[in-house]
């Protein structure tokens, strides 16, 4: 017998109240279904045609109906409204110390990557009852990552962070799809949640295959590219120095200042020149085309490595797709060289 369930398992914490607010919205579009249908049943059958009906004295409006009617709907309006505004914010404001896990969208894979360093492709281990917070982007078109056991799905644009907050309450296995129609293979674009013990989970990362966290990756990287020699302290080139700067704010020159989150750091590489911080020359070259997605992340979870003033809030609070560039080139990368390369960022 084929099982074939009406909704998915309720595997998040905020799948029940997504699935009530859908179903207070059904049962609110049913009931003012059914009485409109009624009403026209009913006058239609009231004053069909030859039927001897009081036509002499036709209704031209009633106050206190019509205001009465407007403000029901306001009120149901404005309840549903918030209601759904409040579950929406719970997905994108995670509590503190959740667990980061960095997604890149790529034609047509999903790419996942912790930070303590295992790297996956259309498999997501997470642990049960740990918030966890998806910082996603894509290396070519739009894509949208859909979890619907946990009942979320959002955009993953290139150039561009956007972020998923999510937390498990049940093990099991859990369908990913790609909702967003990517190119030829997009009905191939999909993977799974593992979701573990948290005791399973930490035994899986220390018998995972990895060659250093992400953020030693991301220092060796640093090193690589020579950024070392501008950012590092007693360098020979004037440069601002990326110690505590996540989270805190950089001041700009020409006035104001910016959130050193991750999206200002991948602008910052890719287009050093959109944001110079004041009292610097802007000499800093672009990475463009130099490093890839992967790259960026390894290079950004070393600079929180380096702390800030606002490091671990930061961390745990959610930048609901704050854009770097609508210009973002679609980097190239074949799917081995994808599962061999680091994770990119560079300040």
């Amino acid at each position: 017998m084929v099982d074939l369930p009406f909704f998915a398992p309720q595997a998040s914490t905020i799948a029940g109240q997504v699935d009530l607010l859908l179903l207070a919205l059904i049962g609110l579009s049913s009931v003012f279904t059914l009485i409109v249908v009624a009403l026209i049943a009913y006058f239609g059958i009231k004053y069909r045609r030859g039927r001897a009906a009081d036509r002499s004295q036709p209704p031209i409006g009633n106050v206190k109906l019509e205001l009465s009617w407007m403000a029901g709907l306001l009120v149901l309006a404005v309840g549903t409204f918030t209601w759904a505004s409040l579950i929406y914010l719970r997905s994108f404001n995670p509590p503190d110390k959740s667990l980061d896990i960095y997604v890149i969208g790529k034609q047509w894979m999903w790419k996942f990557q912790h930070q303590e360093g295992p790297r996956e492709i259309d498999t997501l281990h997470v642990p049960v009852n740990r918030p966890v917070r998806l910082i996603m982007t894509s290396q070519d078109v739009i894509h949208s990552l859909y979890i619907p056991a946990f009942r979320l799905k959002y955009d993953v644009i290139p150039g561009r962070y956007t972020n998923l907050y999510f937390e498990a309450n049940q093990t099991g296995e859990y369908h990913i799809f790609c909702t967003e129609y990517c190119g030829t293979n997009h009905s191939q674009m999909r993977g799974t949640v593992i979701v573990m013990e948290p005791r399973d989970y930490q035994n899986w990362l220390s018998g995972s295959t990895v060659s250093a966290p992400l953020s030693q990756a991301g220092q060796d990287l640093f090193t690589q590219l020579g950024c070392s020699s501008c950012h590092a302290a007693g360098a020979s080139v004037r440069a601002p120095s990326l110690v505590a700067l996540f989270g805190s704010q950089a001041p700009l020159e020409g006035g104001g200042s910016v959130t050193a989150d991750e999206s200002y750091i991948r602008e910052s590489i890719f287009f050093p020149q959109k944001k110079i911080v004041a009292g610097y020359d802007p000499i800093m070259p672009t990475y463009e085309g130099r490093i890839t997605e992967e790259q960026m992340l390894q290079l950004v979870a070393y600079i929180k490595s380096l702390g800030g003033g606002a490091s671990q809030a930061a961390e745990g609070s959610s930048q609901t797709g704050t854009q770097v560039s609508t210009e973002s080139p679609a980097l190239t990368e074949t799917p081995d060289a994808a599962e061999s390369a680091g994770t990119p960022t560079q300040p």
